[in-house]
């Protein structure tokens, strides 16, 4: 009975993906941006500080803190980026990636995160940028539970970007955050003889 019900829940849970990634698509109305470029902000050097909710969905309030450093580059001419992220606290090392996959189709980016801890790619978060913000949504599983995860990007037109992560075990009625993320640009060296010979 159990797996039945899982399974249902499931399905009802994509059935809501849909409208939440595809709604105004700008690929429909012609009206905005390919959105090919709207992770060009990301590219480069950054510093950073990481809030985590250490046990999401639990009723936990235990937050714990990191700093670290990320560098983002292009990969096919701007149609893909690699971010490499690190990270230390009290709570120990966070050492990931997130490669972003453009798809020209849809006019949507795919974001896949991996840790070195488990060295697996997470499901895909698929979504797109309106007004400056991005939206990316996917299915997980927490604990044996299905799950919706969502990214929120903010702040992508200043030097300090704003990136949080929430889970919602409820089909998307509420959501919980838990995790925190900001940057700031790390200025880049001047190259030789940018102070005279």
């Amino acid at each position: 009975m159990r797996p039945i019900l899982t399974g249902l829940l499931a399905l009802a849970l994509l059935s809501l993906l849909p409208p939440l990634i595809h709604a105004d698509s700008p690929a429909a109305s012609g009206t905005e941006s390919d959105g090919q470029h709207d992770f060009d902000f990301e590219l480069g050097s950054w510093n950073i500080h990481l809030k985590k909710l250490m046990h999401p969905l639990s009723g936990s309030r235990e937050w714990v803190e990191f700093d670290g450093t990320s560098v983002t580059r292009e990969v096919w001419d701007g149609r893909s980026q690699l971010e490499e992220f690190e990270t230390d606290g009290a709570a120990g090392h966070i050492e990931g990636l997130t490669l972003r996959l453009y798809n020209p189709q849809t006019r949507e980016w795919s974001l896949y995160w991996a840790n070195s801890r488990t060295g697996k790619m997470d499901p895909p978060q698929v979504g797109r940028f309106k007004d400056g913000q991005g939206e990316f949504y996917a299915m997980d599983t927490l604990n044996g539970q299905t799950i919706l995860v969502r990214f929120i990007w903010s702040r992508t037109h200043s030097s300090s970007p704003h990136f949080e992560q929430a889970f919602s075990s409820d089909g998307g009625k509420t959501w919980e955050v838990n995790w925190i993320t900001d940057q700031t640009r790390v200025p880049q060296s001047p190259g030789p003889g940018a102070n005279g010979p």
